[in-house]
């Protein structure tokens, strides 16, 4: 039962943390036709000319989508090993980073000026994105609302995972080793050592040769 509860667990944890790595390979694909983009603007337009690195939008919307997959990496380790070390360092990770989506949104939500906060983007890509976000909010507040429960029951997974323990592997060298843990209560025969039966036999033996 444990064995079969563990399998449940360890594939319900999977899909949970392949939702995180979705949006990674989302935010991924994103970036790179960001770059796309800025490379032909540059071509196009002698004002890009300065900036000879990729814009903090891009490594931004590239970094976080990396971030995710290599979180997404380690919850399918985690998960396939069922090792408390691993759970633990996965849960830790999932943890600091429900800290900073809840700090991020706390800032935009309280502060109003917060764009003011964020360095200048020639691309003018990000208020793109941020019209975008607006003119969708329903659709993307119930896709940040899915995320937030994948990662809250990712971490309760993991936990509950770890409290079950990894499955344990007998090592046995022969069949006399790995004997049954239950046997029929008809059929439960005591053997008696070798040495006990071999003096058995001779002591009757000696009682037959002295009558």
């Amino acid at each position: 039962m444990a064995k079969i509860a563990r399998v449940v667990l360890q594939s319900l944890l999977k899909v949970m943390n392949s939702i995180l790595g979705l949006l990674g390979i989302a935010l991924i694909l994103y970036g790179l036709w960001l770059v796309r983009v800025w490379e032909r603007d540059m071509h196009s337009s002698s004002s890009f000319d300065q900036y000879t690195t990729a814009p903090w939008v891009i490594c931004t919307f590239i970094g976080a989508g990396l971030t995710l997959c290599i979180i997404t990496g380690i919850g399918h380790l985690a998960a396939s090993c069922g090792s408390g070390c691993c759970l633990s360092c996965y849960t830790l990770i999932i943890c600091m980073l429900l800290l900073l989506e809840t700090a991020m949104a706390a800032d935009i939500l309280l502060n109003s000026d917060w764009e003011k906060d964020l360095p200048y983007d020639p691309t003018g890509k990000f208020n793109d994105f941020r019209d975008f976000v607006e003119s969708n909010f329903d659709m993307f507040k119930w896709i940040g609302l899915m995320i937030i429960l994948a990662q809250g029951f990712s971490i309760l997974l993991a936990t509950v995972l770890r409290s079950i323990g990894p499955e344990q592997v007998e090592n046995c060298d022969s069949d006399e080793e790995c004997a049954p843990s239950r046997v029929p209560l008809m059929n439960h025969i005591v053997q008696q050592p070798e040495y006990i039966v071999a003096a058995k036999n001779t002591s009757n033996w000696n009682v037959r040769i002295h009558s």
